[in-house]
């Protein structure tokens, strides 16, 4: 009798996802599963929809077409690019970090002293333990992107989704963050980053999912990230029509050819059919 326990839980299935802005597809067709535990880096160009993924996981765009669910009771924490964070907004360290507490206290809610201590711990484990009352627009890029990782910290989340966290930040800022998402994935926590450097997602992360609109390829990262599949992916980028008001499956048929032998697919129990 095979071991139904062997087999990993999914936390995040995708069923031919499609996403985008005002009837305009920016992620096409996307099929898969993320299990549970996993450590995915989400890679390709610009304008790739990497960062649109990660709002559709999130539940701020609703899909175009087909579906992305969240195994139930899973608790989520988003950390958005930092260009979408208003820097100036009159708070100090503390306060930011604190606003990790509001999916289990609510934003009015009052603070317990275990709440006080898992701020604490959480700014210590980011190395900003002297910063509580430090104002956020003092913060230099790194100091502000570990203050947002102590946010994460204190959610507890069960799916971590990280949008671009290693851009414009300090190399030791890079390696102590990337120790963070290392302990998060030792705990069984599944956790999705967005990540330009492939390098980084080579010596890191040990699965990938590579993104030129639609799937290219999904599964260990060296396989993912080959020269052939990043030419691919280029290829990709290049042929789609910016003005096109839907991508049907039609049009996905159509950049396969001549293509479809070359993308490397993942073994279905991995990550699904793409």
């Amino acid at each position: 009798m095979k071991d139904i326990s062997a087999v990993p839980q999914a936390c995040l299935n995708f069923s031919d996802l499609t996403l985008g802005y005002d009837q305009h597809p920016a992620v096409h067709h996307l099929s898969g599963e993320v299990a549970k535990g996993s450590l995915l880096a989400v890679v390709g160009g610009n304008g790739s929809g990497k960062s649109t993924l990660m709002k559709g996981i999130a539940g701020l765009l609703r899909p175009m077409g087909g579906a992305c669910s969240v195994t139930a009771g899973t608790r989520l924490a988003y950390l958005p690019q930092r260009s979408e964070l208003d820097h100036t907004f009159p708070a100090r360290v503390i306060d930011l970090v604190s606003l990790g507490l509001w999916p289990r206290r609510g934003l009015l809610g009052r603070h317990r002293p275990e709440d006080r201590q898992a701020v604490s711990r959480a700014l210590v484990s980011v190395g900003l333990e002297s910063f509580e009352k430090r104002a956020i627009d003092t913060l230099s890029g790194g100091q502000l992107q570990r203050a947002l990782f102590a946010r994460v910290l204190v959610q507890d989340a069960d799916l971590i989704l990280l949008d671009e966290p290693f851009n414009a930040v300090d190399e030791q800022t890079i390696v102590d963050l990337i120790g963070l998402i290392k302990v998060w994935h030792g705990e069984g926590r599944t956790v999705m980053v967005v990540v330009h450097d492939l390098d980084l997602v080579r010596e890191h992360f040990p699965e990938a999912l590579l993104l030129a609109r639609r799937p290219v390829a999904w599964g260990a990262s060296r396989q993912t990230l080959s020269a052939e599949n990043l030419q691919i992916a280029r290829r990709y980028r290049e042929a789609w029509n910016e003005n096109a008001p839907w991508c049907g499956n039609e049009m996905s048929a159509d950049l396969d050819h001549g293509h479809h032998d070359h993308v490397h697919h993942p073994e279905p129990a991995r990550a699904g059919a793409l």
